[in-house]
Order: C-alpha cells, then sequence, then structure tokens
C-alpha cells in the first residue's frame, strides 16, 4: 500500500516538473490532494468550468532561425473577461506553469480550491484567468508529436514570445492586470517584466531566480542532457523505448528537488528508499525523453539579470528557504530586488515536512502571499463583479 500511495502522488496530473528542473509531484505526504494515477481521464481531473482552445500561429520562425510550418498553442481559459469604457478587457491574470506540466496541472482540484475558487486571490468570478501550455510542454506544438530530434530548437524567449502572440493576437488582450507564474513559468515571467515593462500592472514570479542558470542549477541539467545523449538507446532522438539515461537521470534530479528534511522523513530505511526509486523509475517511463531534452536545453540561454533596470511594473517575487534549485544562501532576491522601481520579495521559511521547490505544488502553502500580491496591484476585481 505504502507504494501505491508513493505512486499516486508521484502523480499523472502534475507529471514530470521542473522549475528550472523536472521533476514528479511528491510523495502523498507532501501533496496529499493530487489526484492518483488510474483515478480518472484529464477531464475529470480539471476545474470543469474551464474552457479550452487550440491557437495557430503559420510559419512561425523561432529566434535561432528555424521554422515550424504550425505551431499550435494550447490554452484554457476560467472565468469571464471584464472590459472596461473603453472596451478593454481590464481582469486578464496569465498563469504560467512549470518545466514538463501544462494547463491541466493548475486546473487541478488542488490549484483551484487555493487559488481560484470564489473568495481566493484569484477567484474565477472576479478575473479572466488564462492558462497557456508553453510550447514543447502538454497539448502545443513538442518534439513528441513526431519531429522528434528534428522539432526546432526553442528556448525560453519563445515560449514568451508565443505566450505574447497568443495573448494579444487570439485574445485580443492589450494590458495583462497580473501574471503569476511557477518555477519556469515564474522565470517566464521575470522575462515578461522586462519584454513588456507596460504591459501589465504585476508579475508574480514564484520559485525562481531572475540570473542565469549556473552553478550546481547549470550542472544538474548538463548531466542529464548528456545522459540522454551518450544512451546507445536514444539513437538520436529515434528512441523505441525510454532511454536507460533518461531514467537515471531522473534519479538525479529527485535528490535536487526534494527538500533534504522531506527527504529524511519520507525515507527513514531502505525499504522506502526502494520504493521511491521504483516510483521514480516508473515516472521516467512515462515522460518522453525528447521533450525532456528540449526543455532542459530552452532554459539555457535564460539571464534575465543584465536588463532588469527594464523592468517598471510591480514585481513580488516569492521563494522558499528550503528550495534547493534556488538556494536562499545565495542571497540573490535580497541583492536584486530592492534595485527595482517596484520590487517586493519574500522568502517564505520552510518546514521539517515542507518539500522544498515542491512546495509550488502546494498552493494552499503560499495562496496568502498571492492575495498581498494582488492586494498590493489595486484589484480591478471590484469592476470585474460588477
Amino acid at each position: 500500500m505504502k507504494f501505491r500511495r508513493v505512486m499516486a502522488a508521484s502523480g499523472v496530473l502534475l507529471g514530470i516538473l521542473v522549475s528550472g528542473a523536472v521533476f514528479a509531484v511528491a510523495n502523498a505526504q507532501s501533496n496529499p490532494r493530487t489526484p492518483a494515477a488510474g483515478d480518472g481521464p484529464w477531464d475529470q481531473q480539471i476545474n470543469s468550468a474551464a474552457v479550452s482552445a487550440d491557437a495557430w500561429f503559420d510559419n512561425y520562425k523561432f529566434r535561432d532561425g528555424e521554422t515550424l510550418e504550425r505551431v499550435k498553442i494550447h490554452y484554457a481559459t476560467l472565468g469571464t473577461p471584464h472590459r472596461n469604457a473603453r472596451g478593454d478587457i481590464d481582469n486578464a491574470v496569465l498563469v504560467l506553469h512549470w518545466t514538463g506540466a501544462d494547463s491541466r496541472a493548475l486546473l487541478s482540484p488542488t490549484f483551484t480550491k487555493a487559488l481560484f475558487d470564489a473568495g481566493r486571490p484569484l477567484d474565477a468570478n472576479r478575473y479572466y484567468l488564462i492558462f497557456p501550455d508553453s510550447v514543447g510542454h502538454g497539448q502545443s506544438s513538442r518534439p513528441s508529436d513526431g519531429l522528434k530530434a528534428k522539432f526546432p530548437n526553442y528556448d525560453y524567449g519563445d515560449i514568451v514570445d508565443l505566450q505574447h502572440k497568443l495573448v494579444t493576437e487570439t485574445l485580443g488582450i492589450e494590458h495583462l492586470h497580473a501574471i503569476l507564474g511557477m518555477s519556469m513559468g515564474g522565470m517566464n515571467a521575470w522575462q515578461w517584466a522586462e519584454a513588456y515593462p507596460g504591459m501589465m500592472d504585476g508579475v508574480m514570479p514564484v520559485v525562481s531566480l531572475p540570473i542565469k542558470v549556473s552553478g550546481r542549477n547549470l550542472l544538474w541539467r548538463r548531466m542529464v542532457i548528456d545522459g540522454i545523449r551518450s544512451d546507445p538507446e536514444w539513437k538520436n532522438g529515434e528512441y523505441a523505448r525510454t532511454p536507460l539515461g533518461w531514467t537515471l537521470g531522473y534519479g538525479v534530479l529527485r535528490l535536487m528537488i526534494d527538500s533534504a528534511s522531506s527527504l529524511q522523513t519520507t525515507i527513514p530505511d531502505g525499504p522506502a528508499a526502494e520504493r521511491f526509486i521504483a516510483a521514480n523509475r516508473i515516472q521516467a517511463e512515462h515522460a518522453d525523453a525528447n521533450d525532456i531534452l528540449y526543455s532542459l536545453k530552452s532554459s539555457l540561454t535564460y539571464n534575465p539579470e543584465p536588463e532588469l533596470a527594464k523592468i517598471k511594473t510591480k514585481l513580488f517575487a516569492l521563494n522558499f528557504s528550503d528550495d534547493e534549485f534556488n538556494p536562499d544562501k545565495l542571497q540573490v532576491l535580497q541583492n536584486i530586488v530592492p534595485k527595482l522601481e517596484h520590487g517586493r520579495y519574500v522568502v517564505q521559511e520552510g518546514t521539517p515536512t515542507s518539500p522544498g521547490h515542491f512546495t509550488m505544488t502546494r498552493p494552499e502553502l503560499w495562496a496568502p502571499h498571492v492575495a498581498e500580491f494582488m492586494q498590493w496591484l489595486g484589484d480591478t476585481a471590484d469592476r470585474a463583479s460588477k
């Protein structure tokens, strides 16, 4: 039964997560409300009020010069757009997922109850919430659709470019009230604030840093990338079964993603370690190695630090003290955020049972900070609810 609980919480729903990292949802103790594998199809796991659609962009040219004949960006919306006296939508909030996830993870009961239900910080009765699947992820165009290693190389800049086209061209929104992003989505939020400084009232990056991927964060990514590419079973992306290099790399990744205190509690002995390793192996086999490889490569050009002075909007950064991906000991937020024109940050203290970077999958633990952020922006919701 313990093995089944670990597998359930590893979660088909939240899939392979990353924050600039790839990981599965932690065990049942760290995310007890995550729907279990086998509980039912996706459409039974997500908010039934959400509306899903696809946006298509023909002959799309990526930043490295490669072109894809048609790029699909899948997205979901929740809530109703409110228009001001000029006819412009003024209550739109863009919600951005982490690496390896998609809109379905954010529309799960866990996130809905903590953030989007009535009376919660992003009440869907008051806000028009937009959940895009980033390119390379979910139901948007990605390598596993068929092109495999022939898929164009994309980076975080391409992800933001396509999100912007979705918001402005497909949805016709000229100004966002807010952007909330987690992990990779948080990194994208930093990029949005630089690229489009007047387009939103504020951004809230969660578990991310506004510096290039370097040090230990770079090393683990390179190790996983090299592990996939050097595996004879990878076959330049034409593999018939999951390359062992990815399965082993995923195990290393889990050591980075979980907090030390959480692992100490949940893996007290050899049998628990065996169950943990077995669950990781099965989780890795459910992820496409090409998709993982591309998603990891896409982070390597990320570096918002040189252009932070462009950020004029309100920015509220939230990290967790036990997050090993974005270690608080580096003091990045403490050194950078006070230099912003309108910057605030919180480093939420970890606890003996909090799951480090995984805390982002427990929004009930940090929803009060989202409420604080929205109050700081000056709530358009009063207009939206009328």
